[in-house]
């Protein structure tokens, strides 16, 4: 994939994401993980590769319990400037609703080999279906693989945790490593999900007060 496409769904002019060229990172390789309020509240898992990030949307979240195996379906490159986006997309624009960072850091293979190395074996494993990498967030840390779903949908991959000193047994909920004052989760809080036009003003100033 490519931004062609990213850019093709998007009207600019209208939506404060960013659009950009491709851009590879100074010094090391980054991961974000957004937090995502459109139809439904889901979770954009996004990789640094050949200067875009690589995006899947994971509709339960990343787990550190290596049981977990949570479908991860392919979407569209992003531009490395998406990777600090929050904010607003507005109604009739695609994916229309609020986003937040829900975890960020850098990313290496899992042998974490300097930058170009790693960057080389990142996309053999895209590449081959079977991708193994390290992430250093602050909710996300150690081994993970995405894997991709033979013989089903063309985009659908599965990410799974392996099973290192960052993994855990017990049950994993995302949701529960959400802050509850963030922005989205005052937003459902205040509308009950009633259906209203999602509050522009009030939740873009929720963002920006966001600690």
């Amino acid at each position: 994939m490519s931004l062609q496409l990213y850019n093709k769904k998007r009207n600019f002019k209208d939506t404060p994401e960013p659009s950009g060229k491709q851009k590879k990172t100074a010094s090391k390789l980054i991961f974000v993980v957004q937090r995502h309020k459109a139809s439904h509240l889901h979770y954009d898992f996004r990789l640094e590769m050949e200067g875009t990030l690589k995006s899947w949307a994971v509709p339960k979240g990343p787990s550190l319990n290596p049981k977990d195996k949570r479908l991860a379906m392919m979407v569209e490159d992003h531009p490395y400037s998406y990777r600090n986006f929050e904010g607003i997309i507005p109604e009739g624009n695609y994916g229309a609703g609020i986003v937040e960072v829900w975890d960020t850091g850098s990313l290496s293979d899992i042998d974490n080999s300097d930058t170009a190395t790693a960057e080389k074996k990142l996309i053999a494993g895209l590449k081959a279906g079977n991708l193994k990498f390290t992430l250093h967030g602050k909710k996300l840390k150690g081994e993970f693989a995405l894997v991709k779903l033979r013989g089903k949908q063309e985009n659908a991959w599965l990410l799974i945790k392996h099973r290192d000193k960052f993994a855990v047994d017990e049950d994993y909920n995302s949701e529960e490593k959400t802050p509850k004052n963030s922005a989205i989760n005052k937003w459902l809080e205040k509308n009950k999900e009633h259906q209203k036009p999602i509050a522009e003003k009030k939740v873009t100033t929720a963002l920006k007060k966001k600690e």
